[in-house]
């Protein structure tokens, strides 16, 4: 068994076609973006050659059941090494919870922070985006070769990231609102998007 240590994986925020992720654009009416998708899969061996037993994700799931009703449950923009959430750094809430099979579905409301408002714009700006879930275990080689986490395991957070390790893991809005504005590459759209951000708190 390895020694215990951040195990950090992703998912594809993916279009609308076979029941994927999707964005719910509903800020004219509440004010709020959410994500809506799956965040982890059960007993399915990742592009990490990680599998995480049913078992484990359960009670993981229950565990964090109390976070998401106390408001708790938070990540960051971007992946840290660290196995708690900088407050400074928060740019999501995770609203809602639950199992579609061996897949943990969940809807995630982007905040009004300052990295909340870096994620807006990257979604309003048709940036393709990651989802990734952070905890802390050990894992075990079995018989194929796949590491195989272990009971110690516990999540800490999702966190919304740019570039996953995992190939094609990545998270593709359904509807936006983009005002008609110009088509442009993916490096000119974050550019943009930061160069605004950073415009308004000048």
């Amino acid at each position: 068994m390895s020694e215990r240590k951040i195990l950090r994986e992703w998912l594809p925020l993916e279009r609308k076609e076979g029941g994927k992720f999707l964005i719910e654009d509903n800020r004219p009416q509440g004010g709020r973006l959410l994500l809506r998708g799956p965040m982890q899969r059960a007993e399915a061996l990742n592009q990490n050659k990680r599998m995480y037993p049913r078992r484990i994700l359960q009670r993981e799931f229950q565990n964090y059941l109390k976070a998401v009703a106390e408001s708790r449950a938070m990540g960051e923009l971007d992946h840290p090494d660290t196995s708690t959430v900088s407050l400074e750094k928060v740019s999501h809430i995770v609203r809602e919870m639950s199992w579609d099979g061996d897949t943990w579905m969940g809807v995630i409301e982007v905040l009004g922070t300052p990295c909340g408002k870096i994620l807006e714009n990257l979604v309003d700006s048709g940036v393709t985006l990651g989802i990734s879930s952070r905890g802390v275990g050990s894992t075990s080689k079995n018989e194929s070769g796949a590491d195989v986490v272990q009971d110690d395991f516990t999540l800490v957070c999702f966190d919304m990231v740019a570039e996953p390790s995992t190939h094609g893991a990545f998270m593709l809005p359904e509807s936006i609102d983009r005002n008609g504005g110009p088509v442009l590459s993916k490096p000119d759209r974050i550019n943009r998007a930061l160069r605004a951000l950073k415009g308004k708190g000048e």
